[in-house]
């Protein structure tokens, strides 16, 4: 289990962070713009709603698992927030440069033109007048505060549709190729639709499953992987929307592995669902796929955010007994540990968990984050594909992160 003092810890930083985010929004959106005192306390209450849910949903959704999709409003909100304050520090931005290269804000001050000599200083009698300080425009102050903020709630509601549009519009297939080291002729062009981060929830459910599915069975693949966080809620809600998997069809089988996602509902109950479903659950394990004719190794760990519990990531038993000159593929939800899965023979590791950030601008934190984010990597023989997910987390967007099915095809 998470650590609870790293829980508060993190906690804390992010309640803090968000409630920062909120001020600042009521200021500029609505004290800004406005004098009224009704306007203003309109904006605290709206935006003290929608603070307090957003700070609670982690927790909430774990004690009345009921509240799912109240967190999934929240979790939407945050979405918005985000790009909110990104359209007010742009416009922002661009009103204080403005206001530079005008000489605004007592911003340096020009150089003097030549002309006619000085005047001569003033008197003491003249130094004694009361001069009044420069006036603010406020009219044209309050207009610009009110053009910034409708730019960005314009803003805002443009990237935040999009964002929901490309969540909920299918998968797109990317299809790659990899050369896997040892892999027999007989298996040459052998197919695995890797699917990854489904986030079967509130939103998520059965006809999103069935579609899924025959998108699936359209690439006629040899074997289907699904590598972690497949469910956000427990077997009694989601078993009918999950129970759609039964319908995959690939002649070497559905193969499936946690991610963290799964700990949260009870991995263990979540295993055994999915083992009376069909699907072959490798937990530090592996299976041999093929026959005499041509075989290779399919390896599963559990998710390495668990590898310090009593059932975590283990790649040491997942290896055990394995004939270290056969061809391997490694399903593992993270990407954290490539490096030393390629020095133990693993020619192909298929991962997910980044979702690639899934939408901006948090597709650049998780690139400056994560050295293996999203797409194929390669480094020497041995291959790492990093899915951006096939379903979504959280804020039900997708933004320059688009889900996807990857369908690998193994060359010998």
């Amino acid at each position: 289990m998470e650590s609870p003092l790293r829980f508060i810890l993190f906690f804390l930083v992010v309640g803090a962070a968000t409630v920062w985010v909120h001020v600042y929004l009521y200021r500029r959106l609505f004290r800004d713009t406005s004098e009224h005192r009704a306007w203003r306390r309109t904006g605290q209450v709206l935006l003290t709603v929608l603070c307090l849910p957003l700070l609670l949903s982690w927790v909430v959704t774990r004690v009345l698992p009921s509240a799912f999709f109240l967190a999934v409003l929240s979790w939407t909100w945050m979405g918005v927030a985000v790009y909110l304050l990104l359209a007010l520090a742009l416009l922002g931005g661009v009103r204080w440069l403005v206001a530079r290269t005008r000489g605004h804000r007592g911003l340096g001050a020009p150089t003097p033109a030549a002309g006619p000599e000085p005047l001569p200083a003033p008197s003491l009698a003249e130094l004694s007048v009361t001069v009044p300080p420069p006036t603010v425009d406020e009219d044209r102050r309050r207009f610009l505060a009110r053009a910034t903020a409708g730019g960005a709630v314009l803003a805002a509601s443009g990237l935040t549709g999009y964002g929901i549009w490309s969540a909920f519009h299918p998968p797109v297939v990317n299809e790659v190729t990899v050369r896997l080291p040892g892999l027999p002729k007989a298996l040459d062009g052998f197919s695995i639709v890797h699917l990854s981060d489904i986030h079967v929830g509130p939103i998520i459910q059965r006809r999103f499953m069935d579609e899924l599915v025959s998108r699936c069975n359209a690439l006629k693949p040899d074997l289907v992987a699904i590598t972690g966080d497949m469910v956000d809620g427990t077997v009694r809600d989601l078993g009918h929307s999950v129970a759609a998997l039964q319908n995959l069809k690939a002649r070497a089988g559905t193969h499936f592995i946690t991610g963290n996602h799964e700990y949260y509902w009870n991995a263990g109950v979540w295993a055994d669902a999915l083992t009376g479903l069909g699907l072959t659950v490798l937990r530090n394990r592996h299976v041999t796929i093929g026959d005499a004719g041509g075989a290779f190794d399919l390896v599963g760990v559990d998710d390495w955010s668990m590898r310090h519990g009593p059932q975590g990531y283990n790649l040491d038993a997942a290896l055990a007994g394995r004939d270290p000159g056969r061809a391997s593929v490694l399903l593992a939800h993270q990407p954290s540990n490539w490096d030393v899965a390629a020095k133990a023979g693993m020619g192909l590791q298929l991962s997910g968990h980044t979702h690639g950030g899934q939408f901006f601008p948090f597709t650049v934190a998780v690139s400056a984050i994560w050295k293996h984010d999203a797409g194929l990597f390669q480094d020497g023989d041995h291959h790492l594909y990093v899915s951006r997910g096939t379903g979504f987390w959280g804020p039900p967007l997708r933004v320059a992160a688009p889900a996807e099915i990857v369908k690998v095809t193994l060359l010998a």
